[in-house]
């Protein structure tokens, strides 16, 4: 991933009003480990400045003297409005597995290296496990506790429906995107919890604490 310093945004025109209306905190912040800076760094991702210079609220806020405008405003909140109906609208359809092939994709996942299996594909059984079609095969215990074993079945749902990330493309800092993310977090744990009941107390866990 490509990144832009604080200083290589004020080079591209972009002022200090423009950075915190339109992109808010940055993507990475921290200390420089190649060598001491008063402050730390403060990267945000090129592609998602680029989508922000592209949007009619940029151009806005430029013509402005990086102070914005009623019309920007205006329209940054008819966005903001567009994408939460967008996002209650949108059907969020979770791939639908037997649960012990789901418990073995989502512990294969978790395994370091392990990567997962995408939706639809064959996930290999593990060392031990009894082969497809043998007597016993998909009935074999999956390691690990059981309340972890249900938390790695929500994560691995979670990726697999991280294309409705998509939704969220265009909103900015200041046009309520953590409300947005919330609203699209709760869509997806909730289609989750109805594809599969036996997580659905995990699920509402993660809602109620905003994982």
């Amino acid at each position: 991933m490509t990144y832009v310093t604080h200083a290589g945004l004020r080079q591209r025109g972009w002022t200090d009003a423009m950075v915190r209306e339109l992109l808010g905190e940055p993507d990475v912040q921290g200390r420089d480990p190649r060598r001491w800076t008063p402050a730390p760094v403060r990267l945000y991702l090129l592609a998602r400045v680029e989508a922000v210079e592209r949007a009619p609220e940029f151009a806005a806020y430029a013509a402005a003297g990086g102070r914005g405008t009623v019309a920007a405003r205006a329209a940054a909140e008819k966005r903001h409005r567009a994408v939460l109906a967008a996002i209650r609208a949108e059907p969020i359809r979770v791939p639908v597995l037997p649960r012990a092939e789901l418990e073995l994709r989502a512990a294969r996942h978790r395994r370091p290296g392990g990567g997962g299996s995408p939706p639809g594909a064959a996930a290999p059984s593990p060392a031990g496990a009894a082969p497809r079609g043998a007597p016993g095969a998909g009935r074999r215990a999956v390691p690990g506790p059981a309340g972890a074993l249900v938390r790695w079945q929500v994560d691995y749902l979670r990726q697999a429906l991280g294309r409705y990330d998509a939704l969220l493309d265009g909103l900015f800092a200041a046009t309520g995107r953590s409300e947005a993310e919330r609203l699209l977090r709760r869509r997806v744990y909730e289609a989750i919890a109805q594809a599969y009941p036996w997580l659905a107390d995990e699920c509402r866990r993660r809602i109620g604490c905003g994982e």
